[in-house]
């Protein structure tokens, strides 16, 4: 009897093993043929309007999306949105970004200048909200409600909702 349980156990574990296996391969393989799509231009914003999410690891800054200037693109799965970094002293930091919920990257595409234009971010490229940063704010947008796991969330209103109530826990 025992030898069989030993027996069905390798078989559950060699099974189990081959589930996760084909999926991660899966995951590449997808990822392989991933392409981003069109970035559109950086959206119009209205400071008045924030949205705010927690950002511990910067404290005494306060961190907002317009909903307005949130897109989810159906097309390559990413949020872009743009983000306002508040002071205390009222200066902001404004970045037009794109959060890629399925590999845990974000991208700035764009910064706004105090003159009220959009200036390309140099050498924009992936990087991993988990990175060793200043801010981590595409990490806690990501888990505030961008995010559900490795999908981005549905609509524009289910992540603001989301936003709106902190008590929400993605499964990231």
């Amino acid at each position: 009897m025992a030898k069989f349980f030993s027996s069905a156990l390798r078989g559950g574990v060699c099974l189990a093993l081959f589930a996760v296996t084909s999926a991660y391969a899966q995951i590449l393989k997808d990822d392989a043929q991933w392409a981003e799509s069109d970035v559109p231009n950086p959206p119009a914003f209205d400071v008045g309007k924030l949205v705010t999410f927690d950002v511990p690891t910067s404290p005494g800054l306060v961190y907002g999306v317009d909903p307005a200037a949130i897109q989810i693109s159906r097309e390559d799965g990413v949020v872009r949105y743009v983000v306002v970094a508040t002071s205390p002293s009222g200066a902001r930091n404004v970045m037009y970004e794109g959060l890629r919920c399925a590999t845990g990257e974000f991208k700035t595409y764009a910064r706004y200048s105090p003159d009220g234009q959009w200036k390309a971010a140099p050498n924009a490229e992936w990087r991993t909200v988990f990175g060793n940063m200043p801010s981590k704010h595409a990490l806690r947008f990501a888990r505030a409600g961008a995010c559900d796991g490795a999908a981005a969330a549905t609509t524009v209103d289910i992540l603001v909702s989301r936003l709106k109530h902190p008590n929400y826990q993605s499964s990231n």
